[in-house]
Formats: structure tokens, sequence, C-alpha cells
């Protein structure tokens, strides 16, 4: 089978698009259509709910589900136009889609996702924490509090509340998978709030992990490096969007389909004996560039 051609950074001209900005208006196009992936039922008779599903890699990351044979709930905030073509990308793979919109900021929102999740599929076997919220600043001192507040109530807040709702439904040998990201490890000078979020993420994971572990739960995070999704577009500088993924030792962003294989390797008992672990999917972004 061909490898599919990824566009490189120097293909990556400045954009700008209005917040939330839609996968569809992105050009190029993120790629998420899996035409070079081979399925081997990894995760037949799983149910699984993604946050921030609706578009980049929580899209790719249900589809790839899909494909393994998952039925799949998408927890989403804004876009309906993106969340409709999730939904109708999963269910063409043979499997069903369950479209939820909320707002993880709200516990009570999380416990009705995953209150309908269970009526709709009657279990729940892996969660994906992915959603995200980001606004670059060049200027720390201008950080809002209300900004602040916004990316620390979605990023990591979310992610307790969805792992305590879920928690009572899943058993051994379910997981939860947390969405990281390289610059919490690195850090970014323009994204100072948001890397905080993700350090907190990658110690929430371990920790969960830890506390989880005698239950036979596996707690996993991805910790991706430049990848291509609307939030690039519409949080980014435009300078930052110029030339995107010029920093890693492919010269080049990683696309969703490049990130989705690792949250199945971690869903599935593919990764049996993974918990507590962040995997690194770069492209080569070794260290702060």
């Amino acid at each position: 089978m061909n490898q599919p051609i990824r566009p490189k950074a120097t293909e990556f001209k400045g954009q700008k698009l209005p917040y939330p900005a839609s996968q569809e208006d992105m050009v190029p196009a993120p790629q998420s259509d899996f035409a070079s992936y081979s399925a081997a039922g990894k995760l037949d008779g799983k149910i699984a709910l993604v946050t921030g599903g609706d578009s980049g890699i929580g899209r790719a990351v249900a589809i790839a589900f899909a494909l393994e044979g998952a039925d799949v709930a998408i927890f989403y905030n804004q876009n309906d136009a993106d969340a409709a073509v999730t939904r109708q990308v999963v269910e063409s793979k043979g499997r069903r889609c369950l479209v939820i919109k909320g707002d993880v900021r709200d516990s009570d929102q999380c416990r009705e996702a995953v209150a309908r999740t269970i009526t709709e599929y009657g279990a729940l076997n892996v969660l994906v924490n992915n959603a995200a919220y980001q606004c670059a600043q060049k200027k720390f001192e201008d950080i809002s509090e209300e900004q602040w507040r916004r990316t620390f109530e979605t990023n990591i807040f979310g992610y307790f509340f969805m792992a305590q709702a879920a928690l009572p439904h899943l058993h051994e040998g379910d997981s939860i998978i947390n969405t990281g990201s390289i610059v919490g490890l690195t850090g970014l000078e323009i994204l100072i709030d948001y890397t905080a979020t993700k350090g907190a993420i990658h110690a929430f994971t371990k920790s969960l992990a830890l506390y989880l572990g005698e239950r036979g739960i596996r707690v996993n995070c991805v910790v991706p490096g430049p990848v291509w999704t609307p939030n690039i577009p519409g949080t980014m500088p435009i300078e930052e969007v110029e030339n995107f993924g010029h920093e890693v030792a492919l010269k080049r962003p990683g696309q969703p389909e490049e990130l989705a294989p690792a949250y199945v390797l971690l869903a599935s008992q593919d990764g049996s004996f993974m918990t507590g672990s962040l995997v690194e999917v770069t492209g080569g972004r070794l260290s702060a560039a």
C-alpha cells in the first residue's frame, strides 16, 4: 500500500481563521481519511467516549476506533458542522456515533455526557480526554484572568470531571487516555497558560494510573508535537502558522490520522502493560525550538 504524501512545513502558509475554527476551512485540509490504515479489530465490541471529538485529533481518534470495531460517542462544545462530519465518517465505517454537545468545564454536563453514552450503548470501556482550549499571547502580562481560568477549566478541570464521571462504569481492562502535549514538557513562551495545563495533565495521568492500578484500569497520555488541527489557524499568530512544524526532525507537522494509532494502542490489549505512560508522537520534537 502506498504511503500518503504528507505536506512539509514549507507548504504551510500564514492563515488565520475565526475561533472556533472549522476543519473544513483549513488549507491544506488535515489528513484523517485513513486511506493507508490497516484495521485489525483491536476494539471489537468496545464503547468509547471522546471529548473534543468534532475535529482534529479527536475526530481522527473516533474514526480510528470505529475502524477497529468500536462504537463511539463524541462530546464537543461549539462546531456543529464539524461534529456532523465526524458522525458521518464514523457511521460510514459501519459503527454508531452518538453526538453530544456540551461543555467539559461544567461537571454536570460531563456526568450527563457519560450518562447518555451509557443509556445509548449500555457500557463504557474507553474515555479519551482530548478537548482543549488555547489562546496565544506574545506578552505574559496580556493573559487575562478570564483566559487563564478558561484554559485551566477546559484542559484540566474537564479531564478531572470526565474521569470522575466515567469511573463508576469502567472495569478491569478498560482505559482512560489523556491528550497532553510536548510543550507541557518543553514549555512555549506564547502559550504559558496552555503549557501549564498540559504539564498538569501529564502529572494527573501518572497519579491516576497509580490509583487505578489495582483495579486493572489503565491511564495513559499521548503527547503530540505540532499537529495540523483547527486550533492552529484558529488561535496561533499568522507567523507561527507559516512553516508550521519546521522545528521537528521530520520538518513537517503531524496529521491527525498519524496520532490516532497511539490511542488505538493504549485502548487495546496491545497496550495491556502500559499505564502511567507519556507516549510522545512528536515527529522528533526533542526540545524547545
